[in-house]
């Protein structure tokens, strides 16, 4: 099991991408700046940054399709994904999903 605060461990990079703000800080604090870098860049490849983002957050009952359309082409999908369900991100398109399938998802886990 990874030590968070074990300055001489792995930064395994399945552990970073699901870090919470306040680890992501703890880490800074231990590892230097290039940790919270690192767990942060998967977000500066995604496709949504460099699309309207009133698409990953469409009024209740409109259409997710284009959002998902976006998702389904991003690199780092799995990345997203794994932050809004580590954050509990209640709102919006995050990974491909909706709010209502990752609660689904969630209770499936």
């Amino acid at each position: 099991m990874w030590n968070i605060l074990d300055p001489d461990g792995p930064l395994p990079s399945d552990v970073e991408r699901a870090a919470t703000p306040a680890q992501l800080n703890i880490l800074s604090l231990l590892h230097g700046d290039d940790a919270y870098e690192t767990a942060q860049s998967w977000q500066d490849r995604a496709l949504c940054a460099q699309t309207d983002p009133e698409a990953f957050f469409p009024e209740k009952g409109g259409s997710t399709r284009e959002a998902k359309r976006v998702c389904v082409r991003c690199e780092v999908k799995a990345e997203c994904l794994e932050y809004a369900l580590a954050n509990d991100e209640r709102f919006g398109i995050w990974g491909g999903l909706s709010e209502r399938e990752r609660r689904k998802l969630k209770r499936r886990a």
